[in-house]
């Protein structure tokens, strides 16, 4: 006995697939249409992404590109994940629900998590860290989602039984699946918290990277709250199980992209701006030096003089020593001295004794 397909739907697709075709569940083609458009505008700004590496001036931005990339890559995963949520949950879409869902995210939040630490250390005047060490931190940031995911999806299934997944009862399929999602909502907290701080530096043009982060998070974490409430607190049927989340999926994909990677790549592109950055000497830069007694010295003084020189006395020595250099040579006498006539011991002499 055969089953009537929908309309929309060829007469010969697995019923799996309905969901894609349904003219009747029209929410699964609106979602699979959003996935789609998400999926080739993040392809489309990974080829971007590639042609701007050699044309970014700022090093530290070009540092942060290997990251966004792979944060491209884990936008792309949650695209391309909905359509897992929007096929019907089987031996086959069990496992790369439960697996994968955690993985995608944690790849996108650790690289907005180091993104941010990288942001806090700019706008405090320091330097920030390599490509490489940002992005291998991001990548074993990711790692601990991936182990946690491998262990849970191998202990549940028993190894072989692919099927436990749809077997379980839906209230606590849906507690497992936010239960193994406690490291992912850890990174969401912490990515945030930094982002916050970054308003609290020096260097005000980094914060609008900021804001980027900052938005994004805030919005990530308001999609999660709420599509948590709803399996876990809300009355509704488990038939909606499926639609909840891949809603989520498709908004938090679109949020990564709308307030992240979009206002970033206007800003990449931009050229280094000094006021973003530490004077280079500002460490070596001398005081004003004062001229003090004796000569002046010309090997330690400087060309342009400061504009209160004339009234103050005061030049800018950029090399100097800083002490006051006084001549210390004692002035010498180059005076000719007089004739002076020898007094003579016969000077009034009369040929007496003395007192006599």
């Amino acid at each position: 006995m055969t089953t009537q397909s929908p309309s929309g739907c060829r007469s010969d697709l697995d019923p799996r697939y309905h969901r894609l075709c349904d003219m009747e569940e029209s929410w699964g083609i609106v979602l699979e249409t959003f996935a789609g458009l998400g999926a080739v505008t993040s392809v489309a700004f990974m080829f971007t992404l590639l042609v701007l590496i050699s044309k970014v001036q700022d090093s530290n931005r070009r540092r942060m590109l290997p990251t966004q990339f792979l944060f491209l890559l884990g936008v792309l995963g949650v695209f391309g994940l909905t359509f897992a949520f929007i096929i019907k949950l089987d031996g086959g879409t069990g496992p790369t629900r439960f697996f994968l869902f955690g993985v995608v995210f944690a790849i996108c939040f650790s690289c907005l998590l180091l993104h941010a630490f990288n942001l806090n250390k700019l706008v405090r005047g320091r330097e920030s860290l390599s490509w490489l060490v940002t992005l291998g931190l991001a990548l074993s940031l990711s790692l601990v989602q991936d182990v946690i995911a491998i262990e849970y999806t191998v202990l549940t299934m028993n190894r072989t039984n692919v099927h436990i997944f749809s077997e379980l009862s839906a209230p606590r399929r849906n507690e497992d699946f936010v239960m193994l999602l406690i490291y992912v909502l850890f990174l969401m907290l912490l990515t945030f918290c930094t982002s916050s701080f970054i308003f609290c530096g020096s260097f005000a043009g980094w914060k609008r990277h900021g804001l980027h982060i900052f938005f994004t998070m805030f919005f990530s974490i308001a999609v999660w709250v709420a599509w948590i409430a709803l399996l876990l607190v809300s009355t509704l049927d488990s038939m909606w199980d499926d639609t909840i989340l891949s809603t989520a999926l498709v908004i938090n994909g679109w949020i990564f992209l709308l307030f992240y990677v979009i206002p970033e790549f206007i800003v990449i592109p931009k050229q280094r701006n000094p006021v973003d950055y530490p004077l280079e000497d500002a460490f070596c830069t001398p005081q004003v030096m004062k001229q003090s007694r004796g000569m002046e010295n010309r090997a330690y003084s400087q060309e342009e003089v400061t504009p209160g020189f004339a009234e103050t006395g005061t030049q800018h020595a950029p090399y100097s020593t800083h002490f006051q250099l006084q001549d210390r040579t004692p002035k010498n006498d180059f005076s000719i001295p007089r004739a002076h006539t020898k007094r003579s011991p016969y000077n009034n002499y009369e040929g007496r004794k003395e007192n006599s």
